[in-house]
């Protein structure tokens, strides 16, 4: 054997001998040692007859028996620089989406001065465009060809300019007045399509830029945090360029109106720096990630179609009980945060503080999560569940007694509780699936079937709540520009920001308590089932942001 007899030959670090990809060789256990012997063993024709694995000798096929695959250790492996720039690639939308979560029900309201039955027109147009083009984007980008640059990128540069473009228009103040609320609802309905349009290939581009899982969890841990990122500078960039437009003083000025009177300029500046952040980030994205070609590996079996698999998910009781619990806890989440300037501004004289509490909210959302993640897997999930109910009294406090001090106790708490309830979901799904999986044996595609239904009713449940929602203000008497508000508005705030959220925290965690806790398979089947979950949740992965 040479200078390397006595040394273990590492199988990985060989590629693979002969043209053929499933060639299969002998190799007797004793002379898998030394690199030099191991080489000049394959020279040689063997005619010995194969036998089983784990016998005094090895039959090995590099893509079936044992699994042993003779890959360079490198091979897979993502730059630093690599990872960072995939992580780019995911800040645009968060950037923009957290914009708009706190921002754009004010900017609608109190600066476009469309009529509050507009503005539920308008949040629910775009939350139902949102969610209607999950499927559709699924659907296409599925039966895209591959091209130069790959099959996924071209949709991700494709929609690029459209997405700045819809953003800053969606902020823009037209000329005309009667109008109005046509003008942001086409602005917000292409903007939420063209967001989903970008994002799932986005996220699905984990699976091509490197065959190694490590690697994949390693980027997917870049653009997650990435993306945390984006989410507090989203709300920090456009909150301090438009924090002047709604200052404690702005009734002092002459008029009815109850902005400065530089808040266009203030929103269409801000709306730029947003938009800036698309052919930025995904430039750099272009830059440092090439997409590799999509593997091919033996048949694993027929997948059933679409709406065969739908109507498989959808008759599961126990994913129908999860979904249907936090629907409504999503609910409360997005009506605690789409009305919490709203409150502040009208019912709470809290308009200088408004930026900070925003901050506050998602910073402690941010720094809680890890937290959460070790409870989770310390105390189990339903006990976990238990934590998105402590904003509950805090939120009822908060609508009886507006002050400063409470303000921001309320804000740190319900950072806290919205971080495990985002995180939750994720948490608890792949278990559902997992037991789908084992129990219904259904060929391939049902996870991603089960993950993008649940991304669909969950914008669907949204806009519905956020849409009815602004309509009670239309009801309430709600008057666009006005310094102050008429009392019953001033109530229904109260409510929005204290009962509503009470209600369906409440209602979502009873669903989830009586609930069957899914029955985690074993370790084997666990490992077996691993890599569809890793590929499942970083498709859906989406959604797990403060939107």
């Amino acid at each position: 054997m040479g200078g390397n007899a006595g040394k273990n030959f590492p199988l990985e670090r060989f590629r693979g001998h002969g043209s053929g990809s499933s060639l299969k060789f002998l190799l007797p256990l004793r002379m898998i040692r030394g690199q030099e012997g191991v080489k000049r063993f394959l020279e040689k024709p063997t005619n010995s007859p194969r036998v089983a694995c784990g016998e005094p000798f090895m039959s090995v096929g590099i893509q079936d028996c044992c699994h042993v695959s003779f890959q360079d250790s490198r091979a897979g492996r993502l730059s630093f620089c690599t990872k960072v720039c995939y992580g780019l690639g995911g800040v645009p939308n968060q950037v923009a989406s957290s914009a708009i979560s706190f921002y754009l029900q004010l900017f609608l309201l109190d600066v476009a001065q469309i009529p509050a039955a507009q503005a539920s027109l308008v949040l629910f147009g775009g939350k139902v465009s949102g969610a209607v083009a999950d499927p559709v984007a699924g659907f296409f980008i599925n039966r895209s060809r591959r091209t130069r640059s790959g099959r996924l990128m071209p949709w991700v540069l494709g929609c690029v300019p459209f997405l700045s473009l819809a953003y800053f228009f969606l902020w823009f103040l037209p000329p005309f007045t009667s109008l109005r609320g046509l003008w942001y609802t086409t602005f917000y309905c292409l903007f939420q399509a063209l967001a989903t349009f970008f994002q799932v290939p986005y996220t699905a581009l984990t699976m091509l830029i490197t065959p190694s899982p490590q690697e994949r969890d390693s980027a997917t841990a870049y653009r997650m945090t990435m993306e945390m990122a984006g989410t507090l500078m989203g709300a920090t960039i456009h909150g301090l360029v438009v924090s002047s437009a709604h200052r404690s003083n702005h009734c002092e000025l002459p008029g009815p109106v109850a902005v400065s009177p530089d808040a266009t300029r203030l929103y269409s500046f801000a709306a730029a720096a947003v938009a800036v952040t698309y052919p930025v980030c995904i430039t750099l994205l272009c830059l440092g990630v090439k997409e590799q070609p999509d593997p091919v590996g033996p048949a694993s079996g027929q997948g059933l179609g679409f709406w065969a698999g739908l109507g498989l998910t959808t008759r599961y009781p126990p994913y129908v009980k999860l979904v249907v619990s936090f629907l409504f806890i999503s609910a409360a989440v997005q009506v605690e945060q789409s009305y919490l300037v709203l409150f502040c501004t009208h019912a709470a004289q809290l308009q200088d503080h408004v930026q900070s509490l925003v901050l506050t909210i998602l910073v402690s959302a941010v720094l809680s999560t890890p937290l959460w993640e070790w409870v989770l897997q310390r105390f189990g999930k339903k006990t976990s569940a238990l934590g998105i109910c402590v904003m509950v009294p805090f939120a009822i406090l908060l609508a009886a007694l507006p002050t400063v001090p409470v303000a921001y106790v309320v804000a740190f708490v319900s950072g806290v509780s919205i971080a495990v309830s985002l995180l939750l979901p994720w948490s608890m799904l792949p278990d559902v699936v997992e037991e789908f999986q084992l129990q219904h044996q259904h060929g391939p595609g049902l996870e991603t079937i089960f993950y993008s239904s649940y991304v669909f009713f969950t914008k669907l449940s949204s806009a519905c709540t956020l849409g009815i929602s602004t309509l009670s203000l239309e009801f309430a008497g709600y008057k666009v520009g006005a310094c102050k508000q008429a009392a019953k508005v001033v109530v229904v705030l109260k409510v929005l920001i204290g009962a509503v959220p009470t209600f369906l925290i409440l209602a979502g965690l009873c669903i989830l308590m009586v609930s069957r806790a899914p029955q985690v398979p074993g370790q084997a089947s666990s490992q077996q089932h691993s890599l569809q979950r890793k590929s499942s949740l970083s498709l859906a992965s989406n959604s797990r942001g403060l939107l």
